[in-house]
C-alpha cells in the first residue's frame, strides 16, 4: 500500500510542534482536550481518529505486519516535519503492534521524534506474555503463580485442584485466529477454568497448549480489577499517574473494558511504583492488577508500556498524561501534582450492553440496574462525542459501505453461480 499523507505542515509552530500520534479516537481526544497539534497514522483507511475536528493531518501507513515499510513512512513523515519546524517532534503510539515496530527500530526513529521508551530487554520483555512471566519472576513483581503445561505434580495445570487460567502467549492482535474462536469465542484475553484437570482435559487446550500460558486463577469479579497508570522520566521517576478501577469488562471477569472509572487507593499507588522502580519503567505505563477478595492483597496481571484509552478518561478527570509527557518532552516540563475529579466515567456502549446480557443471564444484573448504572453516571464514550461527532458518523458510515460490499459480493457470487447451472 502506498503511504498516503494529508499534513499541512506550515500551520504548525515549531514553539509547540505536533504529536505524530499511531493510535486512535481516545488518544487524540486526550490531546485535544489539551490543545496538542496532532498527525494521526494509521494503516486503516477508515480510522475514526482521521474524522476527529482535533485531527490536524493524517498519513495513511502500510500494514504494521510489513515493519520495514512503515519505519521508511514515518521516517519520511520526520524528515518533511523536522526541515519545516528544526526541531523532532513527539511520537505517541497506543497499540502493541505499534509500540513493537517503535521498540524494535528506535535508533533510527530518535532522529526525528522525541519518544521515551523502556530499555531495550524491559520494552522486549513487557510485549509477549511468556517473557512477561520470566521477567517478572525474575524482578520479584507480584504476579499469580505460573503452571508448566507438562506433569502432574504441584505447579503444573493437570496438578492443580482449583481454578486455571489460560491465556495466549502474546500480546499482540490475535482476534480472528483460530485460538481466539475456538477458545475465547472469538472475544475476551483469558479464559477461566474450575481445575486444572477441566482446563487440560478441553480439546481447544490441548490443541494451542503451546501458545497459552497457564497460571493459578485469582477469584474476584470485575470490580476488583484495578489498573494503575503513570509517565515516568528516562530514570525511571513517575511525573504522574493515577488509578483506575473497572466496573464491567467483556466477557465478565477477563473481557475487554466496557465501563470503567478512576478511583483513589494508595495501596495500589505503592504497590505501582514499586513495581515502576523494580522494572524500571520508563515512559507512559499502564499495569492491570487484580485484589485478592480473600486478603486484599495485589496481583501483577500485566504491564502495557504505551498510551491507552484510560488516558482520555484520565483527560477527562483534570489528569492527562499524555500531556504531561508532551511538556515533558519537548520543553521538559515537570507536570505540577494534581488529583483526579473523579466526576467522568468512560463506557462502550456496545461492550457494555453485551456484558448486561452476559451478567443477567447469570442473575448478576438486572435492567434497571444496567440502566441506572449508566444514566446516573457522568460518561464519556469510546467513540461518540456531542462536541466531536464526525468520528462517530464516519465509524457507522464505513460500517454501512462495507456491509453494503460484502452484501453486493455476495449477490454477484449468487448470481454467476445460478448463470452457471442456468446454462
Amino acid at each position: 500500500m502506498a503511504t498516503r499523507l494529508h499534513i499541512p505542515v506550515k500551520q504548525f509552530s515549531s514553539q509547540r510542534p505536533p504529536v505524530v500520534l499511531m493510535g486512535g479516537i481516545n488518544l487524540i481526544r486526550a490531546l485535544g482536550l489539551a490543545g496538542i497539534p496532532a498527525i494521526v497514522v494509521s494503516s486503516d483507511p477508515y480510522e475514526p481518529a482521521f474524522a476527529s475536528r482535533y485531527c490536524m493531518g493524517r498519513c495513511i501507513l502500510p500494514p504494521l505486519d510489513n515493519a520495514e515499510a512503515v519505519i521508511d513512512a514515518l521516517v519520511a513523515l520526520g524528515d518533511r516535519l523536522t526541515a519545516e519546524l528544526g526541531r523532532r517532534v513527539p511520537l505517541m503510539y497506543g497499540s502493541d503492534d505499534a509500540l513493537e515496530v517503535v521498540n524494535a527500530h528506535r535508533e533510527r526513529l530518535q532522529r526525528y521524534y522525541l519518544f521515551q521508551l523502556c530499555d531495550r530487554d524491559v520494552g522486549t520483555a513487557l510485549i509477549a506474555k511468556d517473557s512477561f512471566d520470566r521477567f517478572a519472576r525474575d524482578r520479584g513483581l507480584p504476579v499469580p503463580k505460573a503452571l508448566e503445561w507438562e506433569g502432574i505434580g504441584p505447579g503444573t495445570v493437570r496438578g492443580t485442584p482449583h481454578q486455571v487460567l489460560a491465556k495466549p502467549r502474546t500480546k499482540m492482535d490475535w482476534h480472528g485466529s483460530q485460538l481466539c474462536e475456538r477458545l475465547f469465542n472469538g472475544d475476551g484475553k483469558a479464559r477461566v477454568f474450575e481445575s486444572g484437570t477441566e482446563a487440560a482435559s478441553n480439546p481447544a487446550v490441548a490443541m494451542f497448549h503451546d501458545q497459552l500460558l497457564f497460571q493459578e486463577y485469582i477469584p474476584g469479579d470485575d470490580t476488583c480489577l484495578w489498573s494503575y497508570h503513570g509517565y515516568a522520566d528516562e530514570k525511571g521517576q513517575v511525573l504522574m499517574s493515577y488509578v483506575g478501577r473497572k466496573i464491567r469488562t467483556y466477557p465478565a471477569g477477563n473481557g475487554e473494558s466496557a465501563f470503567i472509572e478512576l478511583a483513589q487507593d494508595e495501596s495500589l499507588e505503592q504497590a505501582g511504583r514499586e513495581v515502576v522502580a523494580r522494572c524500571p519503567l520508563k515512559g507512559p505505563f499502564k499495569m492491570d492488577f487484580k485484589r485478592d477478595p480473600r486478603d486484599g492483597s495485589w496481583h501483577l496481571l500485566e504491564i502495557n508500556a504505551r498510551y491507552n484509552l484510560w488516558n482520555y478518561l484520565g483527560a477527562a478527570n483534570g489528569v492527562n498524561l499524555m500531556q504531561a509527557a508532551y511538556e515533558y518532552l519537548v520543553d521538559r516540563k515537570l507536570p505540577e501534582k494534581r488529583e483526579p475529579h473523579l466526576a467522568c466515567r468512560w463506557l462502550s456502549f456496545q461492550l457494555d450492553s453485551k456484558a448486561y446480557r452476559e451478567l443477567r443471564a447469570r442473575g448478576e444484573l438486572t435492567t434497571l440496574g444496567w440502566i441506572a448504572s449508566i444514566v446516573d453516571s457522568r460518561n464519556i464514550y469510546n467513540i461518540f462525542s456531542w462536541s466531536d461527532p464526525w468520528p462517530w458518523l464516519a465509524f457507522w458510515s464505513a460500517r454501512f459501505t462495507r456491509r453494503g460490499r460484502r452484501a453486493g459480493g455476495k449477490l454477484m457470487t449468487a448470481v454467476r453461480q445460478w448463470r452457471s447451472t442456468a446454462s
